[in-house]
């Protein structure tokens, strides 16, 4: 369907303080300097700023097309309106963790929201060789919170639906169905890594086990409607210190499985930990298991209290449930590995890797990861999957 774009006008550094004035956000004789900031594929963000107070907001907003490819890849300007409805619905449910929105405008695709410049990017931070102790902490009950929440155990049937109907996002979820889970696994559809990876790329796509189980998880990722999920849940999606967690960028945002938030966050984890040594790699390894009994710890809390469903007391019900997210996270994680290694988007903790040969035994590594917990996510828990990780990483691979 072609859509209709005529009244959209991207903002410049000068018309986004013009908007931050008008809407009274700023003091309308503040000397404000204003910075587009945006490093991402999809967006343009903006960072305002009182010269005087250093006081400041941010600006994002959409274009109908992804910004790293041009117009050849158009994209609806609703994504921006989703992002803004799924700040404030998760906003709603853990406020700690979820930065305020100010304003949005769905005919312009702007978002206005609170400033976070004080914080660093959780990727960043980690190949800098930063820590953030209550990072893994925080993350796992933010997931906790929004699958539970926004899932049958919470909301009754017809309230869920039509928060769903909301939320219905097929053009970024056709984004996440090719890169992740199609392009990765086929010789003749697109790749980009180096040339000394094709043996272990070939490996991959020749094991009908892995396009099979892969084939599976898309199929997860595609039908089940289990909770409201933030999409995209990767380390660059959340800002942090050695106090504070943000969860931001929920564009991606739908109605999907709760283990592909769980999967998204803990294969970014998987990454740093195959490029660390020593107490680095220990660091992540204990982000690990915070993040996995905070989780289950929060979860099972809000389903012991307040849990709606006439099968809540069913003993084995939840146990069922926790496997089953941890069986699909793992499979999520996996193909996330995978993607960000031999697909076309790759992540900077393997990229910045200047020795080639040391980068390229991590890229290997990390596919022969994401094979394992494709292939094994349903006999898996964290230890198994960290002992896993220190049989195919060298000590030599750290990058900080």
């Amino acid at each position: 369907m072609t859509q209709n774009h005529s009244n959209f006008k991207r903002l410049t550094n000068e018309t986004a303080i013009t908007l931050a004035k008008k809407l009274g956000l700023v003091n309308a004789d503040a000397s404000l300097k204003c910075n587009e900031i945006g490093d991402g594929n999809l967006n343009y963000v903006f960072h305002i700023t009182d010269t005087v107070t250093n006081k400041g907001l941010i600006i994002k907003q959409a274009v109908p097309y992804a910004k790293v490819l041009g117009e050849s890849w158009p994209l609806t300007l609703k994504r921006a309106a989703i992002e803004a409805n799924a700040l404030i619905h998760f906003r709603s449910y853990c406020p700690e963790f979820v930065p305020q929105v100010y304003y949005s405008d769905e005919q312009l695709a702007i978002t206005v929201m609170e400033d976070l410049s004080h914080l660093k990017i959780v990727r960043t931070g980690l190949i800098d060789g930063d820590s953030f102790p209550l990072l893994s902490q925080h993350i796992g009950e933010y997931v906790a919170k929004t699958a539970f929440y926004t899932s049958d155990y919470h909301l009754e049937p017809s309230s869920k639906k039509e928060v769903a109907r909301h939320f219905t996002n097929p053009e970024l979820c056709k984004i996440t169905e090719v890169f992740i889970f199609t392009d990765p696994f086929f010789e003749e559809l697109p790749g980009d890594f180096e040339v000394e990876l094709k043996d272990a790329a070939q490996k991959i796509w020749n094991d009908q086990e892995v396009i099979l189980e892969v084939a599976k998880l898309k199929q997860s990722f595609e039908t089940e409607q289990e909770a409201l999920l933030h999409g995209d849940l990767h380390t660059g999606s959340i800002f942090a210190s050695v106090t504070e967690t943000k969860v931001i960028d929920p564009e991606f945002a739908f109605y999907g499985p709760v283990g592909f938030d769980l999967g998204q966050y803990t294969a970014n984890l998987l990454f740093q930990a195959v490029t660390r040594n020593g107490a680095g790699k220990e660091e992540i390894f204990t982000l690990l298991h915070e993040f996995w009994n905070a989780f289950e710890e929060t979860y099972t809390k809000l389903w012991e209290v307040q849990n709606k469903s006439p099968f809540r007391h069913v003993k084995g019900y939840l146990p069922y449930l926790l496997t089953k997210f941890k069986k699909d996270a793992f499979g999520f994680a996996g193909c996330e590995l995978i993607r960000r290694t031999i697909g076309l988007s790759h992540v900077a903790d393997l990229n910045v890797i200047e020795d080639k040969e040391t980068r390229i035994a991590a890229k290997t590594a990390t596919l022969e990861i994401g094979t394992f917990l494709i292939k094994k996510r349903g006999e898996l828990d964290v230890p198994a999957v960290i002992e896993a990780l220190k049989q195919r990483t060298l000590p030599s691979y750290s990058t900080i």
